[in-house]
């Protein structure tokens, strides 16, 4: 066995102790191997210098020999020179003879050597590599992923893939026919709470009045988010086993344990609940729970997401905290009905209103934000109305076509016209 093991504990007596004992041997173990290598390099210096000599002996053993076969004639020459020759020859064999016990002596080392973890491996080459993104954070302070940054699209945004949760098909009201264009639209003053007008033909989301501005972003891009990994989040959905949940969350995520996934998920377990599908949404309340724990944990860790996906899964395989988890699961569910009991009411309450508008024609200016009742010609209807003489506000009002000429027809042609022109461009009046 050439393999040395400090820590091997079959030659430790049970009267010492283990920790001592594995010191002593190592540095035991250290200063041998310290020893050994003065002496290699002892060893080596020698040989060097021996070698050195041995090219000094053997030139001049060689001029010798020249010398010898140039003066034949003289015999005390020869004797003198033969004496040097056996000298030099008998040196030369004896550093020979001494190289090779020394070169025997390292062999022996060599062969003789024992593996440890200090001497099994060799660094060859040392780099440093530098991150230049180290020092960015790539989580958000709620423990989500950060999207990556991409260029913001100007072009109109095609559905998502999964909207914002809605009844079932066969539940949804029929759409509300586009209103004729009307006759004078009569509106009552902007400071009337009831003001109405012609409904304003338009399309997609409408947004509250106290809504910012700066939301329209965020739903760009939580739309985006939707058209990109829609398919990648469908799939977690459908995943049954917590194992397999573990696996596809180390692969993707990136697109998982973003804000908007959650977003995503939280919607779609309300959608398949208010379509009667209670199953499917207890199957994706549990996955939403997933990623919001793992968020949770990260934000409590101050780490990015990705990091704390074994260590969550690990506490998982611990009772107390899987059934810890499966109360929160549950509790989720809950909330998840009755939420989608009262958003189909609101839903119910909410098409009611918009029939009942469809059906008269008008909406209620106060529900309708700046850029939804702005008229053809740019002008807000409500800062329009409060401008008209009493009289044209009052033909608004009932709707009279022969009361509204009557009071044009009273004012001056040119006073008339600019208050007629105004009316078109916001929207009371449809030329």
């Amino acid at each position: 066995d050439k393999i040395e093991l400090s820590d091997d504990e079959d030659d430790c007596h049970p009267n010492i102790d283990k920790d001592s004992w594995f010191r002593m041997k190592h540095r035991s173990r250290v200063e041998r191997e310290e020893n050994e290598d003065k002496d290699k390099v002892k060893i080596k210096a020698e040989m060097e210098q021996a070698e050195k000599r041995l090219k000094v002996l053997e030139h001049d053993l060689k001029k010798i020999n020249l010398q010898r076969q140039e003066d034949d004639d003289d015999d005390d020459d020869d004797d003198d020179d033969l004496d040097d020759r056996e000298g030099l020859v008998a040196e030369i064999d004896e550093l020979k003879k001494a190289n090779e016990a020394r070169q025997n002596k390292l062999d022996d080392y060599e062969k003789n050597k024992k593996w440890n973890v200090d001497n099994m491996f060799e660094v060859k080459e040392e780099r440093t590599v530098v991150n230049p993104g180290a020092g960015e954070l790539t989580y958000t302070d709620t423990g989500f992923v950060k999207p990556k940054d991409e260029k913001p699209t100007t072009s109109t945004a095609k559905p998502a893939a999964k909207p914002a949760p809605a009844v079932a098909p066969e539940k949804k009201a029929a759409a509300a026919p586009a209103a004729p264009k009307p006759a004078p639209a009569p509106a009552k003053p902007a400071s009337a709470s009831t003001t109405t007008v012609a409904k304003k033909a338009s399309a997609g989301p409408v947004m509250s009045p106290t809504e910012p501005k700066q939301e329209l972003g965020v739903f760009e891009t939580y739309h985006e988010f939707t058209e990109k990994h829609a398919d990648t989040v469908e799939e977690f959905m459908a995943i049954p086993d917590l194992e397999g949940s573990k696996k596809f969350l180390l692969q993707n995520a990136d697109v998982l344990l973003q804000e908007n996934c959650s977003n995503y998920l939280m919607l779609a377990t309300l959608e398949d609940e208010m379509n009667g599908y209670r199953q499917k949404m207890k199957q994706v309340a549990r996955q939403a729970q997933l990623v919001s724990n793992i968020a949770e944990l990260a934000k409590t860790m101050k780490t990015h997401p990705g990091n704390v996906i074994m260590p969550f899964f690990q506490r998982l395989q611990e009772r107390p905290h899987l059934e810890e988890f499966l109360r929160g699961v549950k509790d989720f569910q809950e909330k998840i009905i009755k939420r989608a009991v009262t958003k189909k009411a609101e839903m119910d309450a909410q098409r009611e209103q918009e029939e009942a508008e469809a059906a008269s024609g008008t909406k209620d200016l106060s529900s309708v934000p700046l850029e939804e009742r702005l008229g053809p010609g740019g002008l807000d209807p409500l800062e329009v109305i409060d401008t008209l003489p009493r009289s044209m506000v009052k033909a608004f009002e009932s709707r009279d076509v022969e009361q509204l000429k009557e009071a044009l027809m009273e004012m001056d042609p040119e006073e008339a016209q600019r208050h007629m022109d105004r009316c078109v461009a916001s929207g009371l009046w449809v030329a």
